[in-house]
C-alpha cells in the first residue's frame, strides 16, 4: 500500500512540475519529500504490527473484530445427587476491564466462560436433579448480571441458559419416583390393615359378648337376626383368640348345642339342676358383659326380649323383660332407690 501511494504521488508531482515549469532545483526536493514520506509510513506500519503476526494465525488473510461473546454447550455441572449431572448450555457475554499497561496478555473469553461456569456450579450443586426446570430459571436470573471474574480482567454474564439431564438419567429418576410413590401407598395400606386387624382382634372379637354388642350396634333394627347370629359370632371370637367358645355360648353354636342336648343339662356354675329361663337370660347378659350397673343392659335386654318373643321363646322373653327394668326386683346388689 505504501509503495502504491508513493508511485501515484510521484506521477502527480511530475505532471504538476511539467505543467507549472518548475525550476531544476525543485525536482530533487520533491523526490526527497516523496522518499521521506514513504519511509515514515513504513516505519509507523511496522510499529503497529499485532502481538501475534497475522501469518501465524489460522486465517492470516481475514481480519476480524474480536467478539465479546461465546456459546458453550452441554457442559456437565454437578447436582445435589451424586452421579446425576446437569447439562449446561448458554451464551456467555463479557467486556474487558481497564488494565495496567504492563498487565499480561490473557484470553478474555476463557476467563469469562470460567467465571460463568463457577457461578452456575454453586447453584446447581444445591439443586436436586429432578428440579432441572426450576434450577434453569434460577440460573437465568443469577447469571443475568455483569460481574467481574476473580482476576478482575473481565465482567461477564450469561443469556439463553438451558439446563437438562441426559435421557438415561431422566428415565432413572422417573422410575425411582414411581417406586417411592408405590412404596408410600403400600406402607399406608399396611398401616390401615394393621389398625383394622387390631380393632377387630383386640376390641370387636375380644369376647363373644363384645362381638354380639358390636353386631347389635351395626344392626340395631334387626334384633332377631342378631340373636340368630350369636353362635356364628361366638365361633368367630373363639377363632380370633385361638380358644374354644365359652361354655355359656355352647347352646348357640349348632354343633355344640347338639352335643349339649345329647349329654344332658350341665352345671353352669350358678346352680345345679336343669336350666331355667332366668339362668339363660342372666347367662346371655353376662356373656355380653352387661352387668347390673351397666346403662346399656336394659336396652339390650328389652330388644333381645322382643326378638325372643317373636321366636315364641316367651319364658326367655319374660325373664329378659324383667331384667330390662333398670332396678330389677331380683338385683343381687339390692340397690333400689329408697332402700
Amino acid at each position: 500500500m505504501t509503495v502504491f501511494v508513493t508511485v501515484i504521488l510521484g506521477l502527480l508531482t511530475v505532471i504538476i512540475g511539467l505543467v507549472t515549469s518548475w525550476p531544476r532545483w525543485a525536482w530533487p526536493v520533491a523526490a526527497a519529500v516523496l522518499v521521506a514520506g514513504a519511509a515514515t509510513s513504513l516505519i509507523i506500519g511496522h510499529r503497529r504490527q499485532p502481538y501475534i503476526p497475522p501469518e501465524r494465525l489460522l486465517e492470516p488473510d481475514v481480519q476480524t473484530v474480536e467478539r465479546w461473546e461465546r456459546v458453550v454447550r452441554n457442559v456437565s455441572l454437578p447436582s445435589l445427587v451424586e452421579d446425576y449431572d446437569f447439562q449446561f448450555s448458554a451464551t456467555v457475554r463479557w467486556r474487558p476491564l481497564d488494565i495496567a499497561a504492563d498487565a499480561p496478555v490473557v484470553n478474555a473469553g476463557g476467563l469469562a466462560v470460567d467465571a460463568i461456569l463457577d457461578r452456575a456450579r454453586h447453584i446447581t450443586a444445591q439443586a436436586p436433579p429432578h428440579r432441572s426446570s426450576l434450577t434453569q430459571h434460577q440460573l437465568n436470573g443469577a447469571l443475568a448480571t455483569m460481574l467481574p471474574d476473580p482476576a478482575d480482567r473481565v465482567v461477564a454474564m450469561a443469556e439463553n441458559v438451558q439446563l437438562s439431564l441426559t435421557e438415561s438419567d431422566q428415565e432413572r429418576l422417573t422410575k425411582l419416583a414411581s417406586v417411592r410413590k408405590d412404596e408410600a401407598l403400600w406402607e399406608h395400606e399396611r398401616r390401615w390393615e394393621q389398625s383394622k386387624r387390631a380393632y377387630l382382634g383386640d376390641d370387636v372379637l375380644r369376647t363373644p359378648g363384645s362381638a354380639v354388642v358390636w353386631w347389635l350396634a351395626k344392626n340395631d333394627e334387626q334384633i332377631d337376626k342378631t340373636v340368630s347370629d350369636i353362635g356364628l359370632l361366638a365361633e368367630l371370637s373363639a377363632a380370633a383368640n385361638d380358644a374354644p367358645a365359652p361354655e355359656d355360648f355352647h347352646r348357640f353354636v349348632p354343633g355344640l348345642a347338639e352335643q349339649l342336648d345329647h349329654d344332658g343339662p350341665q352345671d353352669d356354675g350358678m346352680q345345679s339342676g336343669p336350666r331355667t329361663p332366668e339362668d339363660d337370660a342372666e347367662n346371655l347378659l353376662r356373656a355380653a358383659q352387661l352387668t347390673a350397673r351397666d346403662s346399656r343392659r336394659p336396652i339390650f335386654a328389652k330388644r333381645v326380649a322382643e326378638a325372643a318373643r317373636a321366636a315364641d321363646l316367651h319364658d326367655l322373653a319374660e325373664a329378659l323383660e324383667r331384667r330390662a327394668d333398670p332396678f330389677p326386683y331380683d338385683d343381687p346388689a339390692g340397690d333400689r332407690p329408697g332402700e
